[in-house]
């Protein structure tokens, strides 16, 4: 019997990447839904390619545009996620959800009812919906999956052990285009110079949350939410290579390393085959091993990682301060409106503004509640900054 999947973001590359995976062998799986944003074109072409017959378009030109240029075709397109009453009839196999922002939370939340299991790559839907996606989880009989590289690599890691069986846990960070950069030469850096991964292939926004040190704060949390962990378990390293994910200290002193290729094709295939397959990966990349160069962050460097130690030990909807604050303020620095040195203090000042510091003891109710206050933030970033 074909594995029925569904795609949320389907024409963003972590889509991309789970639809080229699932193209290798076609025929044992059937594409129940895909989704996209504004790339009608490519939600098209994947569609041919499945046959897939269920379409969401959420930006309203893009869906004119598709139903005016595709209207003979045999689609069921959809505006938004409230149609997925009427595409699932019982729960299907696999969702991936892939849309990027807090936009992908309340589809996430969605399409955990029909989904045996969901393996979710979106972090703000994690950092800023935990409680939200956990209760949903529990109601439905929903098994989380997570995508993130190190993610996947702790699931990977601590499968079948306790948690009180876990002494800590190890995030590696590659430390970015800026790891060697002079501190003084930091003042004068443009986006396009904070764009330039050394490793990964990714976009704008995360690049620059890569070349902050942002991404690990928000991975920190991502860890503590995911596996039930104190942040005082988890710690970041610096990994040049990106070779090493994750190491798991255990308390009968052994230590596990997970170690892959740079490319997210192979946490996606391994939440979807579950070890039923094989992929063609290159050989142990020994020189990699023999250099792991493991280092402690420099705070000075990397100033927001300080910013961990105000982030509450369960969900709170500072988290969705923190994210929307982090966004709006690299859209500005993608804008060239505010520095690059300037974007670290102002996020840091900003979280620390007397107006916020309820939000730490408050647990997101619902999502109307964190999208209401990631509008109101942004709004006030913008009122400070322009």
């Amino acid at each position: 019997m074909k594995k029925k999947i569904a795609i949320l973001g389907s024409t963003g590359s972590i889509g991309k990447s789970t639809i080229d995976i699932l193209k290798k062998n076609k025929n044992e799986f059937d594409l129940v839904l895909l989704t996209t944003n504004r790339n009608y074109k490519e939600l098209y072409t994947q569609a041919k390619i499945f046959n897939v017959k269920n379409l969401i378009i959420t930006n309203n030109k893009s869906f004119n545009l598709f139903r005016k240029k595709f209207k003979n075709k045999r689609f069921k397109v959809f505006n938004n996620f409230s149609c997925l009453n009427r595409i699932f009839k019982k729960k299907i196999d696999y969702s991936m959800s892939a849309i990027s922002g807090l936009d992908g939370l309340e589809p996430t939340l969605k399409i955990i009812k029909f989904s045996k299991k969901i393996a979710v790559a979106n972090k703000e839907a994690i950092i800023c919906g935990w409680s939200l996606i956990k209760k949903a989880l529990k109601k439905n009989n929903t098994e989380f999956l997570p995508v993130d590289s190190e993610h996947f690599s702790i699931w990977s890691l601590i499968k079948n052990h306790q948690n009180e069986l876990i002494d800590k846990v190890y995030l590696t960070a590659s430390g970015g285009p800026f790891l060697n950069f002079p501190f003084n030469k930091l003042k004068k850096v443009l986006p396009k110079n904070a764009i330039k991964h050394p490793n990964w292939s990714m976009g704008k926004k995360i690049s620059i949350d890569s070349a902050t040190m942002m991404n690990k704060v928000f991975e920190v949390i991502e860890t503590q939410r995911i596996f039930d962990l104190p942040k005082s378990k988890i710690h970041i390293l610096i990994h040049e290579k990106s070779y090493v994910h994750a190491i798991v200290q255990f308390k009968n002193g052994l230590n596990k390393i997970l170690a892959h290729d740079t490319s997210m094709k192979i946490p996606i295939f391994n939440t979807i085959y579950e070890n039923k397959k094989f992929i063609k990966t290159k050989d142990l990349d020994i020189r990699n091993l023999n250099n792991l160069n493991l280092k402690i962050i420099d705070k000075k460097k990397f100033p927001l990682i300080e910013i961990l130690k105000f982030i509450p030990e369960t969900n709170s909807l500072f988290e969705t301060l923190l994210v929307s604050a982090n966004d709006e303020l690299v859209n500005l620095f993608l804008d060239k409106k505010i520095s690059y040195i300037n974007f670290q203090k102002r996020l840091k000042n900003f979280i620390k503004l007397k107006e916020f510091r309820k939000l730490r003891r408050k647990k997101p109710k619902n999502i109307k509640e964190i999208y209401a206050l990631n509008e109101y933030v942004r709004l006030k970033i913008k009122s400070l900054c322009i």
